[in-house]
Protein backbone atom coordinates (compact mmCIF):
# COMPACT_ATOMS: atom_id res chain seq x y z
CA UNK A 1 0.00 0.00 0.00
CA UNK A 2 1.19 3.51 -0.83
CA UNK A 3 -0.28 5.32 2.17
CA UNK A 4 2.14 7.03 4.49
CA UNK A 5 2.09 7.07 8.27
CA UNK A 6 1.20 10.76 8.09
CA UNK A 7 -2.04 9.75 6.36
CA UNK A 8 -3.32 7.65 9.25
CA UNK A 9 -1.60 8.94 12.41
CA UNK A 10 -3.14 11.04 15.15
CA UNK A 11 -1.55 14.44 14.70
CA UNK A 12 -0.28 16.61 17.58
CA UNK A 13 -0.81 13.95 20.25
CA UNK A 14 -0.85 14.49 24.00
CA UNK A 15 2.73 14.41 25.30
CA UNK A 16 4.27 14.26 28.78
CA UNK A 17 7.07 16.72 29.52
CA UNK A 18 9.90 15.28 31.62
CA UNK A 19 10.82 15.36 34.42
CA UNK A 20 7.52 13.92 35.58
CA UNK A 21 6.03 11.18 37.75
CA UNK A 22 3.97 8.08 37.16
CA UNK A 23 0.92 9.89 38.46
CA UNK A 24 1.45 12.71 35.98
CA UNK A 25 1.27 10.11 33.22
CA UNK A 26 -1.78 8.41 34.74
CA UNK A 27 -3.63 11.70 35.06
CA UNK A 28 -3.13 12.38 31.35
CA UNK A 29 -4.19 8.84 30.48
CA UNK A 30 -7.35 9.18 32.54
CA UNK A 31 -8.26 12.68 31.39
CA UNK A 32 -7.72 12.01 27.68
CA UNK A 33 -8.78 8.36 27.59
CA UNK A 34 -5.47 7.12 26.18
CA UNK A 35 -3.08 4.31 27.10
CA UNK A 36 0.22 5.58 25.70
CA UNK A 37 2.00 8.93 25.79
CA UNK A 38 5.23 10.10 24.12
CA UNK A 39 7.65 11.64 26.62
CA UNK A 40 9.53 14.79 25.59
CA UNK A 41 12.06 17.13 27.18
CA UNK A 42 11.57 20.82 27.83
CA UNK A 43 12.55 21.54 24.22
CA UNK A 44 9.85 19.14 22.97
CA UNK A 45 12.44 16.59 21.80
CA UNK A 46 11.39 12.95 21.97
CA UNK A 47 12.76 10.91 24.89
CA UNK A 48 10.67 7.76 24.95
CA UNK A 49 7.20 6.27 25.37
CA UNK A 50 5.21 5.59 28.53
CA UNK A 51 2.25 3.21 28.31
CA UNK A 52 -0.15 1.60 30.72
CA UNK A 53 1.67 -1.66 30.11
CA UNK A 54 5.01 -0.12 31.18
CA UNK A 55 3.45 1.16 34.41
CA UNK A 56 1.97 -2.27 35.20
CA UNK A 57 5.34 -3.89 34.64
CA UNK A 58 7.02 -1.48 37.09
CA UNK A 59 4.24 -0.66 39.57
CA UNK A 60 6.59 0.51 42.33
CA UNK A 61 8.54 3.03 40.24
CA UNK A 62 7.46 6.65 40.42
CA UNK A 63 9.83 8.60 38.17
CA UNK A 64 8.99 8.58 34.47
CA UNK A 65 12.65 8.22 33.55
CA UNK A 66 12.64 4.81 35.25
CA UNK A 67 9.34 3.63 33.77
CA UNK A 68 9.30 4.90 30.19
CA UNK A 69 10.78 2.93 27.32
CA UNK A 70 13.67 4.85 25.77
CA UNK A 71 14.01 2.03 23.24
CA UNK A 72 10.34 2.18 22.22
CA UNK A 73 9.96 2.13 18.43
CA UNK A 74 9.54 5.34 16.46
CA UNK A 75 8.73 6.05 12.86
CA UNK A 76 8.96 8.88 10.35
CA UNK A 77 5.76 10.49 9.05
CA UNK A 78 7.03 9.75 5.54
CA UNK A 79 7.34 6.00 6.17
CA UNK A 80 4.79 3.70 4.58
CA UNK A 81 2.02 2.03 6.54
CA UNK A 82 3.65 -1.28 5.59
CA UNK A 83 6.78 -0.34 7.54
CA UNK A 84 4.65 0.70 10.51
CA UNK A 85 2.75 -2.58 10.50
CA UNK A 86 6.03 -4.51 10.48
CA UNK A 87 7.22 -2.56 13.52
CA UNK A 88 4.01 -3.43 15.38
CA UNK A 89 4.41 -7.12 14.53
CA UNK A 90 8.06 -7.30 15.55
CA UNK A 91 7.91 -5.27 18.77
CA UNK A 92 4.44 -6.36 20.03
CA UNK A 93 3.91 -2.73 21.13
CA UNK A 94 0.65 -0.85 20.59
CA UNK A 95 1.94 2.72 20.32
CA UNK A 96 4.52 4.14 17.94
CA UNK A 97 5.63 7.76 18.23
CA UNK A 98 5.94 9.58 14.92
CA UNK A 99 8.93 11.93 14.97
CA UNK A 100 10.40 14.31 12.41
CA UNK A 101 14.03 14.90 11.49
CA UNK A 102 14.44 17.22 14.50
CA UNK A 103 13.21 14.51 16.92
CA UNK A 104 9.97 16.38 17.57
CA UNK A 105 6.81 14.35 18.11
CA UNK A 106 4.38 15.09 15.27
CA UNK A 107 2.01 12.17 15.76
CA UNK A 108 1.25 8.77 17.22
CA UNK A 109 0.01 5.65 15.49
CA UNK A 110 -1.78 2.60 16.94
CA UNK A 111 -3.52 -0.51 15.57
CA UNK A 112 -6.80 1.43 15.72
CA UNK A 113 -5.52 3.70 12.94
CA UNK A 114 -4.94 0.63 10.79
CA UNK A 115 -8.48 -0.62 11.45
CA UNK A 116 -9.82 2.61 10.00
CA UNK A 117 -7.65 2.18 6.91
CA UNK A 118 -8.77 -1.44 6.46
CA UNK A 119 -12.39 -0.32 6.54
CA UNK A 120 -11.83 2.67 4.25
CA UNK A 121 -10.14 0.48 1.64
CA UNK A 122 -12.75 -2.28 2.04
CA UNK A 123 -10.17 -5.05 2.36
CA UNK A 124 -12.18 -8.13 1.46
CA UNK A 125 -9.81 -10.99 2.37
CA UNK A 126 -11.60 -13.40 4.74
CA UNK A 127 -11.10 -13.05 8.48
CA UNK A 128 -9.84 -16.63 8.81
CA UNK A 129 -6.77 -15.71 6.76
CA UNK A 130 -5.47 -13.48 9.56
CA UNK A 131 -6.03 -15.59 12.67
CA UNK A 132 -2.63 -16.03 14.30
CA UNK A 133 -3.18 -16.69 17.99
CA UNK A 134 -4.47 -19.74 19.87
CA UNK A 135 -7.98 -19.38 21.25
CA UNK A 136 -7.95 -19.74 25.05
CA UNK A 137 -11.38 -20.59 26.46
CA UNK A 138 -12.74 -19.71 29.88
CA UNK A 139 -15.59 -21.69 31.40
CA UNK A 140 -18.48 -19.61 32.72
CA UNK A 141 -17.95 -20.94 36.27
CA UNK A 142 -14.31 -19.78 36.44
CA UNK A 143 -13.75 -17.30 39.30
CA UNK A 144 -13.05 -13.73 38.24
CA UNK A 145 -9.85 -13.76 40.29
CA UNK A 146 -8.52 -16.61 38.18
CA UNK A 147 -9.40 -14.83 34.94
CA UNK A 148 -7.75 -11.63 36.05
CA UNK A 149 -4.62 -13.58 36.90
CA UNK A 150 -4.73 -14.99 33.36
CA UNK A 151 -5.01 -11.47 31.97
CA UNK A 152 -2.05 -10.32 34.06
CA UNK A 153 0.17 -13.22 33.01
CA UNK A 154 -0.72 -13.40 29.32
CA UNK A 155 -1.31 -9.67 28.65
CA UNK A 156 -4.45 -10.73 26.77
CA UNK A 157 -7.26 -8.49 27.98
CA UNK A 158 -10.26 -10.50 26.73
CA UNK A 159 -11.30 -14.14 26.66
CA UNK A 160 -14.28 -15.99 25.15
CA UNK A 161 -16.51 -17.62 27.77
CA UNK A 162 -18.13 -20.99 27.08
CA UNK A 163 -20.65 -23.32 28.73
CA UNK A 164 -20.36 -27.05 29.43
CA UNK A 165 -20.81 -27.82 25.74
CA UNK A 166 -18.10 -25.33 24.70
CA UNK A 167 -20.71 -23.00 23.20
CA UNK A 168 -19.87 -19.31 23.25
CA UNK A 169 -21.97 -17.56 25.88
CA UNK A 170 -19.99 -14.38 26.49
CA UNK A 171 -16.73 -12.48 26.56
CA UNK A 172 -14.90 -11.35 29.68
CA UNK A 173 -12.50 -8.40 29.70
CA UNK A 174 -10.50 -6.55 32.33
CA UNK A 175 -13.10 -3.80 32.07
CA UNK A 176 -15.90 -6.21 33.08
CA UNK A 177 -13.87 -7.42 36.05
CA UNK A 178 -13.20 -3.93 37.36
CA UNK A 179 -16.80 -2.85 36.90
CA UNK A 180 -17.65 -5.61 39.34
CA UNK A 181 -14.99 -4.43 41.78
CA UNK A 182 -17.32 -1.47 42.44
CA UNK A 183 -14.59 1.06 43.14
CA UNK A 184 -15.78 4.66 43.16
CA UNK A 185 -13.88 6.84 40.69
CA UNK A 186 -13.14 9.57 43.23
CA UNK A 187 -11.89 6.95 45.71
CA UNK A 188 -9.69 5.34 43.07
CA UNK A 189 -8.19 8.63 41.95
CA UNK A 190 -7.54 9.86 45.49
CA UNK A 191 -5.77 6.62 46.42
CA UNK A 192 -3.24 7.33 43.70
CA UNK A 193 -2.96 10.99 44.62
CA UNK A 194 -4.77 12.13 41.48
CA UNK A 195 -7.30 14.80 42.34
CA UNK A 196 -10.39 15.22 40.20
CA UNK A 197 -10.76 18.42 38.21
CA UNK A 198 -13.66 19.93 36.28
CA UNK A 199 -13.56 17.09 33.75
CA UNK A 200 -15.30 13.87 34.69
CA UNK A 201 -13.25 10.71 34.24
CA UNK A 202 -14.37 8.35 31.50
CA UNK A 203 -14.53 4.62 32.19
CA UNK A 204 -11.73 3.83 29.76
CA UNK A 205 -9.60 6.41 31.50
CA UNK A 206 -10.41 5.05 34.95
CA UNK A 207 -9.34 1.57 33.83
CA UNK A 208 -5.76 2.87 33.81
CA UNK A 209 -6.05 3.62 37.52
CA UNK A 210 -7.97 0.53 38.54
CA UNK A 211 -5.32 -1.87 37.27
CA UNK A 212 -2.65 0.01 39.21
CA UNK A 213 -4.75 -0.15 42.38
CA UNK A 214 -5.10 -3.90 41.89
CA UNK A 215 -1.36 -4.35 41.47
CA UNK A 216 -0.84 -2.34 44.65
CA UNK A 217 -3.44 -4.51 46.42
CA UNK A 218 -5.72 -1.54 47.14
CA UNK A 219 -8.82 -3.10 45.58
CA UNK A 220 -10.18 -6.62 45.67
CA UNK A 221 -11.32 -8.51 42.60
CA UNK A 222 -14.55 -10.42 43.38
CA UNK A 223 -14.54 -14.20 43.77
CA UNK A 224 -17.78 -14.54 41.82
CA UNK A 225 -17.89 -16.60 38.60
CA UNK A 226 -17.25 -15.13 35.18
CA UNK A 227 -20.91 -15.59 34.26
CA UNK A 228 -21.84 -12.79 36.69
CA UNK A 229 -19.61 -10.23 34.99
CA UNK A 230 -19.20 -11.26 31.34
CA UNK A 231 -20.75 -9.54 28.35
CA UNK A 232 -23.48 -11.89 27.20
CA UNK A 233 -24.27 -12.48 23.52
CA UNK A 234 -21.16 -10.60 22.36
CA UNK A 235 -20.61 -9.25 18.88
CA UNK A 236 -18.96 -11.87 16.68
CA UNK A 237 -17.76 -12.20 13.12
CA UNK A 238 -17.97 -15.12 10.68
CA UNK A 239 -14.68 -16.71 9.65
CA UNK A 240 -15.57 -16.11 5.99
CA UNK A 241 -16.48 -12.45 6.51
CA UNK A 242 -14.31 -9.80 4.84
CA UNK A 243 -11.64 -8.22 7.01
CA UNK A 244 -13.15 -4.77 6.66
CA UNK A 245 -16.35 -5.99 8.35
CA UNK A 246 -14.38 -7.18 11.37
CA UNK A 247 -12.51 -3.87 11.43
CA UNK A 248 -15.80 -1.95 11.37
CA UNK A 249 -17.20 -3.92 14.30
CA UNK A 250 -14.02 -3.29 16.31
CA UNK A 251 -14.20 0.42 15.53
CA UNK A 252 -17.90 0.75 16.34
CA UNK A 253 -17.74 -1.30 19.53
CA UNK A 254 -14.33 0.00 20.64
CA UNK A 255 -13.02 -3.58 20.79
CA UNK A 256 -9.51 -4.78 20.11
CA UNK A 257 -10.72 -8.36 19.64
CA UNK A 258 -13.68 -10.34 18.30
CA UNK A 259 -14.83 -13.95 18.70
CA UNK A 260 -14.85 -15.72 15.33
CA UNK A 261 -17.49 -18.33 14.51
CA UNK A 262 -18.11 -20.65 11.58
CA UNK A 263 -21.30 -21.17 9.55
CA UNK A 264 -22.51 -23.67 12.18
CA UNK A 265 -22.19 -20.98 14.86
CA UNK A 266 -19.24 -22.75 16.50
CA UNK A 267 -16.53 -20.65 18.11
CA UNK A 268 -13.35 -21.19 16.11
CA UNK A 269 -10.98 -18.41 17.18
CA UNK A 270 -10.43 -14.96 18.63
CA UNK A 271 -9.38 -12.26 16.18
CA UNK A 272 -7.23 -9.42 17.52
CA UNK A 273 -6.71 -6.04 15.89
CA UNK A 274 -2.99 -6.76 15.59
CA UNK A 275 -3.78 -9.93 13.61
CA UNK A 276 -5.24 -7.74 10.86
CA UNK A 277 -1.89 -5.99 10.45
CA UNK A 278 -0.91 -9.01 8.34
CA UNK A 279 -2.87 -7.27 5.58
CA UNK A 280 -0.02 -4.81 5.25
CA UNK A 281 2.74 -7.43 5.08
CA UNK A 282 4.84 -7.27 1.93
Amino acid sequence: MNEKISDIMTKNPIVLVAPATRNDALKLMVKHNITGIPVVDENKKYLGMITRRDIFEKPKEDQIALVMREDAPTISPDSTVTIGAEIFRKTKRRHIAVIDEKKRVVGIVTPYDYLKLIYQKKISDPVEKFINNPCILVHQSTPLKVVFRMITLTKINAYPVVDDDANLVGVITDRDIFENAKVETNEASSQLGIGEDEDSWTWEGMRNILKILYVEEKIEVPKSPVSKAMVKDPATVLNKSPAYKAAKIMIDENFSQLPVRDSYDNLVAMLYDTDLLEIFKE
